[in-house]
């Protein structure tokens, strides 16, 4: 996947802003420092030229993606250094006890690792504004006993050392005496969760907004009840030092914030998260380990400079792998291509499967040449799937109306708000293609993001290890679909 830098919306503003913290430290040197002697903490970046940033290694956070380093929390981070006009400087650590000391110590400036605002670490940090909210998940493995609150607990319950989940179990502690667990340096929470899997381990907390990312893997992972209600999730600086840099930092989520930035983002990493669907996951996962493998060859070579699982996931979400399939509307087999499409794309036979996936190929690369130039990646390619199904036109209407209404119509998360809009009378008699379900594009485009993160996790899974067996178990102790918050 082609990775999105926030501070590219910042570079005309970066220089006149470096200039202003400068004026502001002096300000605060001047009158508000009780030790005159002591430095500032932006000033000590700013002359340094590099900002140190502890984070945590995790699908949420940071790692090294196939094209260099990836994650939420690594993309804020560069474009905050960015913003001061610094190099970045990104130190991942496996465990949270690893982690706090370094900033302690004052061996990083700040830290990026997706961590909530609990009562304990507001005593030994200052905390930047917060971005993100999560709850706290006790989680289980599909079919056995629901846990449904903490009394009910008849097993192994293991967190992370450090962990805001250890906070919380404490604080349960105080009503309940007989509550135990133990907690663990040596697994990182995916590895808990997967332990939580192949039952050696019965319970686990996990937050929110990583659940949602591991149920897309694990679909049999269950949801007990909350542990905590939501926290907020911010940066932590050290408590020792003056307010400079945490300043620069409230500052610099103000604007990414405003000018949108910041919901573009949360959205490339967890817009398409929201709703859990079990039965789909689960049908999902074992076509692409028993059907998929018949046509993957015709979308390695008919993706062209896409991703070929990205087509693929399109496939699905149009007819299933289903060669033959046929819509009420007319569009047909794997692409469900319309038969102007396929005349357009020199197609014979929409029901052969290689014509149509090099028919849907070819449309989708038709499509993104026409979005215009501006708009980047990933933005530019979810308008070329939204255009796949609800058109051209429409979509043009919806970046209008975003216009119109003060947002940026050449980005994705307020686009998408438009398109909703599309069937509401008092907007759509105002463009000039009329009236469309563009909700139905909304979640076109966000079932094809789930589907393509999944087909990119199960791709990427060693060569020799055969696909996980996925148990069909009865969903009944869970709601099918539902929202993690």
């Amino acid at each position: 996947m082609v990775t999105i830098n926030p501070s590219r919306c910042l570079i005309g503003e970066i220089v006149i802003l470096v200039r202003f913290y400068k004026l502001v430290v002096l300000l605060v040197l001047i009158s508000g420092c009780n030790d005159q002697r002591q430095s500032s903490s932006l000033n000590e970046v700013l002359d340094s030229g590099v900002l140190k940033v502890g984070t945590s290694y995790g699908l949420t956070t940071y790692y090294n993606g196939a094209t260099g380093p990836v994650g939420f929390e690594y993309e804020l981070a560069e474009g905050f250094a960015e913003y001061l006009g610094v190099k970045l400087e990104v130190f991942p650590y496996y465990t949270l006890n690893e982690l706090f000391p370094q900033l302690q110590n004052q061996h990083l400036d700040l830290i990026a690792a997706g961590i909530s605002v609990s009562p304990l670490r507001s005593k030994k940090f200052k905390f930047g504004p917060a971005y993100q909210r999560v709850s706290e998940k006790l989680v289980f493995k599909q079919g056995k006993v629901w846990p449904r609150d903490i009394s009910s607990l008849n097993g192994n319950l293991v967190v992370t050392t450090g962990s805001s989940h250890s906070e919380s179990l404490n604080n349960y502690q105080a009503q309940n005496e007989q509550l135990s667990w133990q907690e663990t340096d040596e697994k990182d929470v995916e590895e808990l969760l997967e332990l939580v899997l192949s039952e050696e381990l019965d319970y686990t907390i996990v937050d929110s907004n990583i659940l949602a990312l591991m149920r897309r893997r694990y679909p049999e992972l269950a949801i007990g009840f909350s542990v905590s209600p939501e926290q907020d999730i911010a940066w932590a600086v050290n408590k020792e030092q003056d307010d400079s840099l945490l300043a620069a930092v409230i500052e610099y989520f103000g604007l990414i914030q405003s000018n949108g930035v910041l919901a573009a983002l949360e959205d490339k990493y967890f817009g398409h998260l929201r709703q859990f669907n079990y039965v789909d996951t689960v049908e999902f996962i074992k076509a692409a380990n028993h059907v998929l493998p018949e046509y993957k060859a015709w979308f390695q070579t008919y993706a062209g400079d896409l991703d070929w699982r990205l087509l693929a996931a399109m496939s699905y979400q149009e007819s299933h792998w289903d060669p033959d399939a046929v819509s009420v509307t007319g569009v047909r087999g794997m692409m469900m291509l319309t038969l102007d499409t396929a005349k357009y794309l020199g197609i014979e036979s929409r029901l052969d499967p290689e014509q149509s996936i090099k028919g849907g190929g070819a449309y989708l690369s038709d499509l993104l040449r026409r979005i215009p130039d501006r708009i980047e990646f990933p933005d530019r390619l979810w308008f070329a799937i939204a255009a796949y199904n609800v058109g051209l036109g429409h979509l043009e209407d919806a970046r209008v109306l975003a216009e119109r209404q003060g947002a940026n119509p050449d980005m994705w998360v307020d686009v998408k708000i438009r398109l909703l809009q599309l069937r509401q009378k008092k907007y759509y008699k105002t463009t000039k293609y009329g009236y469309a379900r563009g909700n139905e594009a909304v979640i076109y485009v966000d079932n094809i993001r789930r589907y393509y993160d999944t087909l990119v996790w199960l791709d990427e899974q060693q060569p020799e290890t055969p696909p996980r067996a996925i148990q069909l178990e009865e969903a009944s102790q869970a709601p099918l679909s539902e929202s993690i918050e």
